[in-house]
């Protein structure tokens, strides 16, 4: 666990595809990824939206914001220095790609339709260090 980070990526847990991208993410020193299936993700987003939307949700706890779909995929595009027409193909086309990789993995499941940023809500924010608590290892070469 990375007790300085301060951003944490929920992502599909159980997709291949996305996890390599949240590897990828794990690059970033003050970036944890943690499974939209893990308990503390499921509450966490809860306390969020009241709900638990199926999507990717990035959280940035020094900001105090919550990007969600296509704003969570704007913000990491941003974040991990992509090339303004890459990080500009992955925005425009989240739901798309979100569908053909949905159909790869055999998820049989379609995002939810949250594309914003949200203020950080206080009690979702209370649940922030568990978020980190359950953050998947990361690489030893970036530890």
């Amino acid at each position: 666990m990375n007790e300085s980070a301060a951003a944490v990526l929920i992502y599909d847990g159980e997709c291949a595809y996305c996890s390599v991208a949240a590897s990828a993410l794990k690059r970033l020193d003050d970036v944890e990824a943690i499974s939209w299936y893990d308990d503390a993700a499921q509450a966490f987003l809860d306390a969020q939206f009241a709900d638990v939307p199926f999507a990717m949700v990035f959280v940035d706890r020094r900001e105090g914001r919550v990007y969600a779909g296509r704003a969570a995929a704007k913000e990491l595009t941003e974040r991990a220095g992509m090339p303004g027409l890459l990080g500009s193909l992955v925005r425009d086309n989240y739901d798309r790609i979100a569908k053909v990789v949905g159909a790869a993995s055999g998820r049989g499941r379609d995002p939810d339709d949250v594309h914003s940023v949200y203020d950080l809500d206080a009690d979702a924010a209370g649940l922030f260090s568990d978020l980190l608590d359950n953050a998947e290892p990361r690489p030893a070469e970036l530890s």
